[in-house]
């Protein structure tokens, strides 16, 4: 099965079409790195652009969360965000968001049936769909869902500490089973909706995408600033599962190199981040505290100059629906040391644009590291590698135009008379 795994039918001509991307709480707007602001935002917000280059106009629906935020934006050229009055006007963590749903879904009702009504609906994340389902059914409009994540794999690595309400799942599995088409972001995704009922030809694979303008080899490299010999980097949300644990617990065997984690909170308020102190407690125990350093977020702008200054991109995750920094790492010409997870099972070619190690096993992933440390020609390969994987697979432009595919499949099947 390649990336992009479903040749379609045509839909008759191609045209311009109205589509809504509905996002409930991750806004395209939003700045990354916080608890609930990652790859989704970025998801949305590229693949909207993408969409909106290929001549079609995109509305994307998402959570008002500040009480200053205007009903509308105009994020780009083609591409308007619009703030849904769901819940409080102010911050709540997404779990706390499903009450708020039956709001949302009224509000992109009203508002559609006294606009203008979409030709499509896209949600991300299954609450949106919840919320566009009951939208959908209500006006008979065709939708498509992408996940980005499963309730299955949460409960299965986070078990007790899950905190995702306890419907999640028979709600994701009403989502699949109602909507016109899934795009599942990677073969592992299609593999679970299987075993939860829900049937493998209904999904379409399109993968995430990444900016392969911004994110490119050559361009200004972060200063190090420290004495080490390497620099090993991870790079995304400091939250428990995305495994800085076991990079630190790797670093002790690698004494030549330094560990950078960026993302969480300001680096003003990492002192108070419990992730952090916690991380911190573990480099002391492994007495790697002088080689670990914490960023905090990370300005946007200056990820590329980041990934760039690192020897080799560390993507050690217990479980990843996606991930989008090994594509950026690699469109970087960056080497990826990440788990045999997710996502990360279709983007990381072992052995080729870098390594696929066990989840949560510091030995490996030690290993691994140490073995690209000890020869920079081979890291240059893997480089190399990875940025020719990215640009002939992951670019925005080819992710847009699968997608879109998929949409167009989903509108013929609406025009294609019931089989008595």
């Amino acid at each position: 099965m390649t990336p992009f795994s479903r040749p379609t039918p045509s839909a008759g001509p191609r045209r311009s079409l109205s589509l809504a991307l509905v996002s409930e709480h991750a806004s395209p707007l939003a700045a990354l790195g916080g608890v609930d602001a990652g790859g989704q935002n970025v998801h949305v917000a590229c693949l909207a652009g993408a969409l909106a280059d290929r001549g079609h106009r995109v509305t994307v629906y998402t959570r008002r969360d500040a009480c200053d935020l205007p009903e509308r934006v105009q994020l780009r050229a083609g591409v308007t965000v619009h703030h849904v009055p769901a819940g409080p006007p102010e911050y709540l963590p997404k779990d706390e968001l499903l009450p708020h749903m039956r709001e949302f879904a009224y509000h992109l009702m009203d508002r559609w049936q006294h606009d203008r009504l979409p030709d499509l609906i896209h949600s991300h994340f299954w609450m949106s769909g919840l919320a566009s389902l009951a939208a959908a059914r209500e006006l008979g409009l065709p939708m498509l869902h992408t996940y980005h994540a499963l309730g299955t794999v949460k409960k299965r690595h986070q078990g007790a500490a899950d905190t995702s309400p306890s419907s999640r799942i028979g709600c994701e599995r009403e989502v699949g089973l109602g909507c016109d088409r899934i795009v599942a972001t990677c073969r592992d995704e299609v593999d679970e909706l299987e075993r939860m009922g829900v049937p493998a030809d209904k999904a379409d694979v399109v993968p995430c995408g990444v900016d392969t303008d911004r994110f490119r080899p050559d361009g200004p490299v972060a200063e190090r600033g420290t004495h080490h010999r390497h620099r090993l980097l991870q790079l995304g949300r400091l939250v428990a599962r995305k495994g800085a644990a076991t990079s630190i617990a790797a670093l002790a065997h690698l004494p030549e190199a330094e560990l950078v984690v960026a993302g969480g909170p300001d680096a003003d308020r990492l002192d108070d981040d419990p992730e952090v102190r916690r991380l911190r407690a573990l480099a002391r125990g492994a007495g790697v505290a002088d080689r670990v350093r914490f960023l905090g977020a990370v300005a946007c702008a200056d990820v590329p100059a980041l990934l760039r200054s690192a020897d080799v991109v560390l993507c050690p995750a217990d479980y990843e629906p996606f991930g989008i920094v090994p594509l950026e790492a690699m469109a970087c010409g960056r080497p990826v040391v990440a788990s045999a997870v997710g996502g990360q099972l279709d983007t990381v070619a072992d052995r080729e644009t870098g390594r696929l190690v066990p989840p949560g096993d510091p030995d490996a992933l030690a290993q691994a590291v140490a073995g690209l440390l000890a020869d920079p020609g081979l890291r240059e390969a893997y480089g190399a590698a990875g940025r020719r994987r990215v640009t002939s697979r992951y670019g925005w432009a080819q992710v847009a135009s699968a997608t879109e595919r998929s949409y167009r499949v989903a509108l013929a099947g609406r025009l294609t008379p019931a089989r008595p």
